[in-house]
């Protein structure tokens, strides 16, 4: 379990400081969850390894939205003065991640 956590955080760190290093825009996690994937897939035996423990952490993944809520609580006021540009943002977000999950499994189905 140490082992597999390690190598989480191992990845998630190579990923902020490639961000922060080059300045990238994207997000340090992305990039480290990017990374985990490529050595995933470079190493067949790793995902098998892996696999026992990140399965416990996904049972246990509703603990990881309590700071989000907690932050729309803190945020109240202002969540509700920009509620339609949060509104369009989540819709069109949705929409997006629909159209594209659809058009990669019709690619991946062919």
């Amino acid at each position: 379990m140490i082992q597999t956590f390690a190598t989480l955080l191992v990845f998630q760190t190579l990923g902020e400081v490639l961000a922060f290093a080059f300045g990238l825009p994207i997000p340090g996690p992305v990039i480290g969850m990017l990374l985990l994937f490529c050595w995933l897939v470079l190493r067949k035996g790793a995902a098998e390894t892996l696999a026992p423990t990140t399965l416990e952490f996904l049972k246990h993944l509703s603990l990881l939205f309590i700071p989000a809520g907690v932050g729309i609580m803190v945020h109240a006021q202002r969540v509700a003065a920009e509620w339609l540009p949060l509104l369009a943002a989540l819709v069109l977000s949705a929409v997006v991640s629909l159209v594209v999950t659809a058009l990669v499994l019709r690619a991946l189905q062919k």
